[in-house]
This record gives structure tokens, C-alpha cells and sequence, in this order.
């Protein structure tokens, strides 16, 4: 269950609040989101609840069920209605369909400023761009590492693009904020669980991304690390799993898409550049996420693709990503507008579908 305290809680209230508690045998977690208190305890005894409900300081009791016990924070039953995120120039969920458009790596000044100034004028919010590269072959190009993060703050006063790059290590977390207006977790680092707490003491919005072997529970679970420290604004990326196919990098899971809309408030976007892993793809896979319901995409480009100093081969051109906004915002409103093709599955109709086929 999840105890929502008022946001005027004495600390005489909430200590007694936390005795009544630790009079029960179960563990708990206090955070806060956006001056609002919460406590977390792993439990659904109903007496515990009975005796908090009636303390002073106590807004409500929020029961949740087996299903989330493992992500509570994430759930739809803690917040029925969709998370919007803004940061800057940037804003995600709830409606509002967000383009992240970038190199994989920052490479130059100049290289930075023509993709920024670009993308920014097809309809790009945010700049993506790695200052930091977690590369498997560790001779491949690590990063320009502070310097790129000084060049993608230019960036943003040039362009009022908000700035998107990944952060590795936990004690590199407040370099990053000072530059970043959202920190990426990449896919290898989903389960650095000691990275997912310093991201949650940050306060900056995160982009999460999907470990390449990682379930939707597991995934939701690393995003509840980060909203357990007390950060509320996670946005969750599908990136593509890896299967037994060889032919494209990644395969991308577009049903995560309308699953975890199902499952959690916290707006889902899709990186059809690492899932696909060549540029003819990416367009085709973005109007897919656009048209399951995305709130977003998160795409690599470059003004140079064959001397890229990393995935070139995935990036796409700046005549390519025109193209690609234009169908995907074609598709996003058509999907828009209407309530009932609002893309969370109903679960009525869902089975009484599968009732019927398995009884024919």
C-alpha cells in the first residue's frame, strides 16, 4: 500500500505515522514527489491500514495489488492518469508527442551546432548527443566527455533545444546535471542499480532505457528506483531486445508499447535508430511506434553518416528525418483526436476476443 501524506505533515504527525507502521513486521519507504509525501510499505494487511487512515497527517491510503507490488510508484493504480514531463523546450506524455534528434556521439563543435540548428527547424524539442559512450569494443571512440557536454550547452542557447545525454556512473551524475536537461540510462545500465538511486537524488527528468534482455516487470522495476528516491519524472524508452534474429541490430518490441501504457503513468517513447541498426529502417519502425501509441521518438542523425565516429550506418539524414516527422505527425493525428482509439487496451474487449476464438 502506499500512504500519501498531506503536504503540511508536522514532523510530530509523520513520526507517529512511522511508529504505527514499525509496530506492523513489514518493511517501508518514505520519498517525495513534487512536496507531496508519500511512504511505501510492502504490504497489504488491512488492520495497518485501518490504523492509518485514521491518523492526522494522513491524506489517504492507496491500496495496491499483488500485480505491482514490485513497481507500486509506476503503476496505473498509484496514478491512473498519464505523467507529463517538460523539461525546457521539451515536453512528453499526456498527449504531447515529443521528437529527441541528435548524433550518437558529440563529436565537434561544428558537427553539433549544423544537427542542432537542423533538427531544431523540422521539428525536433530535444538534442540528443553522447558525451559519455559506453562502447562494447573498448577502443572504439569513447566521447568528448566534459567537452562534449560544454558543446551540447552551447547547443542549447543556440538553438532552445533541450539537451538529452547519457550519464554512466553515479558519481558523474552532477557533472551531467549541470549541463543536461535530461539524463539518459542506456540499456546497459538499466540494472546499475547504484546509478538509478543517484538518478533518483537528481531531480532532473530521466530517459530510461530498456535493457536489451530485460522484461517489461524488470524494466518498470529499475524505472521504481529512480521514483523511490523521490524523482517523479521518468520517461521510459523501448530500444529493441535481443532475440535469436541477426539481420536487424535489435528486434523492436512494439506491443511494449501498449503494455506498459497499460501498466504505468510515465510516458513511453521508442529509439527506432539502435532497434533497426540501418537508416533505410528507422522511418518505417517510427511510424509503427508513432501509430501503437509512443509518446515520443528518440532518433540519431547525421549531416555525414559515412564518417560518423559512431552508427553512422543507423543514422539518418537530415532529408530523412524531415520525412519521417511529417508521416509520423500525420499519423500521431489521426490517432489524436479520437478517445476511443486511445491505445491503452480495454481489457473487455481483449478477452471476450480471445473467449471467442478459443471457443471456435
Amino acid at each position: 500500500m502506499i500512504v500519501r501524506l498531506f503536504s503540511t505533515v508536522t514532523s510530530a504527525e509523520l513520526e507517529r505515522v512511522t511508529e504505527t507502521i514499525m509496530s506492523f513486521p513489514f518493511p517501508y519507504f518514505q520519498t517525495t514527489f513534487n512536496n507531496q509525501p508519500y511512504i511505501v510499505i510492502c504490504s497489504q494487511n488491512q488492520e495497518l491500514k485501518a490504523a492509518l487512515q485514521n491518523l492526522i497527517g494522513v491524506e489517504n491510503v492507496v491500496p495496491i495489488s499483488n500485480t505491482v507490488q514490485k513497481y507500486p510508484l509506476a503503476s496505473r493504480e498509484f496514478k491512473e492518469n498519464s505523467t507529463q514531463i517538460q523539461a525546457s523546450s521539451l515536453t512528453v506524455g499526456n498527449g504531447a508527442f515529443t521528437f529527441i534528434a541528435g548524433p550518437c556521439s558529440v563529436e565537434s563543435e561544428s558537427q553539433l551546432l549544423k544537427i542542432a540548428h537542423e533538427v531544431r527547424k523540422m521539428g525536433a524539442t530535444g538534442l540528443r548527443g553522447g558525451a559519455f559512450k559506453p562502447r562494447t569494443n573498448p577502443y572504439d571512440f569513447q566521447g568528448l566527455k566534459e567537452t562534449g557536454l560544454k558543446l551540447l550547452a552551447k547547443a542549447r542557447e543556440e538553438t532552445g533545444l533541450a539537451v538529452v545525454t547519457e550519464v554512466m556512473a553515479p558519481e558523474e551524475v552532477p557533472l551531467v546535471c549541470q549541463y543536461a536537461d535530461v539524463l539518459q540510462i542506456g540499456t546497459r545500465n538499466m540494472q546499475n542499480y547504484r546509478l538509478l538511486e543517484a538518478a533518483g537524488r537528481a531531480r532532473k527528468p530521466v530517459l530510461l532505457k530498456r535493457g536489451f534482455s530485460a522484461t517489461l516487470e524488470e524494466f518498470l522495476m529499475a524505472a521504481e528506483y529512480i521514483l523511490l528516491g523521490g524523482n517523479s519524472q521518468v520517461i521510459l524508452c523501448e530500444r529493441g531486445i535481443r532475440t535469436f534474429e541477426t539481420y536487424t541490430r535489435f528486434t523492436l518490441a512494439l506491443a511494449a508499447v501498449p503494455a506498459l501504457r497499460e501498466m504505468t503513468h510515465l510516458p513511453v517513447i521508442v529509439d527506432p535508430s539502435h532497434a533497426a541498426g540501418k537508416a533505410s529502417y528507422v522511418t518505417p519502425l517510427a511510424a509503427a511506434a508513432t501509430a501503437v501509441g509512443a509518446d515520443g521518438l528518440l532518433v540519431e542523425i547525421h549531416h555525414d553518416p559515412d564518417h560518423a565516429l559512431c552508427d553512422g550506418r543507423q543514422s539518418l539524414v537530415f532529408e530523412e528525418f524531415e520525412r519521417m516527422v511529417k508521416i509520423c505527425r500525420e499519423i500521431h493525428d489521426v490517432i489524436t483526436p479520437h478517445p476511443h482509439l486511445e491505445i491503452r487496451p480495454p481489457h473487455v474487449i481483449s478477452r471476450n476476443i480471445s473467449e471467442q476464438h478459443f471457443h471456435n
